[in-house]
């Protein structure tokens, strides 16, 4: 997903910004103690609820097990968190295995399996002082969404189905994508190219990414551009295909860490390991629809949710 989100510079980053965390909070049935007691530490994120929300919730884990935290989560973009992390102007984020493969590591293929695309971005990322702890199953990648009242008609699942429903009936597949889906070639381009479709040019609507999921549960066009964790697939009742071609890169987030602050601090690992296991595509659909749908704060949703599973406690 945050292929698009990497335009801003360190500049305009804001990282002497920040609010120390205040929390009231001790570790939880499923917390490790409190091996971070004496440390200071900084969280970051880039500037969507989801990566915030995961970004709140490494602060308050570290804040549990006795660390002092300053949050400079909601930084502008990819990059710009990125380079916090390199430069060790923070310690701790969540990241996406696809974002840092392909736009921080240069490469221009994905690697199709999860485990392997994690692997060697982790072994690569050593060279850049970044340490990437085992990733979740939170795998926030592109997809078609379609509502589900249409879909009752078409019975699409895959993309391979959308293909051949074009093939079938090209004025039927009509598709809302924002401007710059519809011209990249890991975008609408190259996935059409993947599975063989030719969509008239009239039948691709361009349009800015939040209206997409609107239109199409308005059934203004039977398929939307999506990212499978977006809270509103699930509040507009929407239906997403699976990518059987494996064309979309794999956005598995993982924590990254800055690689002095985790040789000093090590237990971070056995801190964070268990809840990347908890994470996963539904949990963040369900946590972003709290924000995105239902306007709560970021940080009370991560703090409910860590309260909730045993992470954290109050004090």
């Amino acid at each position: 997903m945050a292929l698009l989100l990497t335009g801003v510079g360190l500049a305009g980053c804001g990282l002497k910004s920040g609010s120390p965390m205040v929390d009231d909070v001790q570790p939880g049935p499923r917390g490790a103690g409190q091996p971070l007691k004496g440390a200071s530490l900084t969280v970051t994120s880039k500037n969507f609820s989801e990566n915030i929300i995961l970004g709140e919730m490494i602060g308050l884990i570290f804040k549990a097990a006795g660390a002092e935290v300053l949050d400079r989560t909601n930084l502008p973009g990819s990059i710009s968190a990125r380079e916090s992390i390199v430069k060790g102007d923070a310690d701790a984020m969540y990241e996406y295995t696809g974002t840092a493969w392909i736009t921080y590591l240069g490469h221009e293929k994905p690697i199709e399996n999860g485990q392997k695309q994690w692997e060697a971005v982790r072994d690569a990322d050593r060279a850049h002082g970044v340490t990437w702890l085992p990733q979740s199953t939170l795998n926030n990648t592109y997809s078609l969404g379609i509502n589900q009242a249409n879909n009752k008609k078409y019975k699409l699942k895959t993309l391979s189905d959308v293909a051949a429903l074009a093939k079938k009936d090209p004025s039927a597949v009509t598709i809302c994508v924002e401007n710059e889906f519809a011209s990249r070639d890991d975008g609408l381009p190259g996935m059409q190219k993947a599975y063989g479709m030719k969509l008239p040019a009239a039948n691709i609507k361009k349009m800015d990414a939040g209206i997409v999921y609107t239109q199409v549960s308005k059934g203004a066009c039977l398929l939307g551009e999506v990212f499978t964790t977006d809270g509103r697939i699930k509040s507009l009742h929407l239906d997403t295909l699976a990518d059987d071609k494996h064309f979309f890169p794999i956005y598995d987030a993982a924590p990254v860490v800055h690689s002095a602050t985790f040789k000093k601090y090590p237990a971070i690992a056995k801190l964070l390991d268990p809840l990347s296991k908890r994470l996963n595509t539904k949990v963040a659909q369900e946590l972003n629809g709290r924000v995105d749908v239902d306007g709560q704060d970021p940080h009370a949703v991560a703090k409910e949710w860590l309260i909730k599973e045993g992470f954290i406690k109050n004090g």
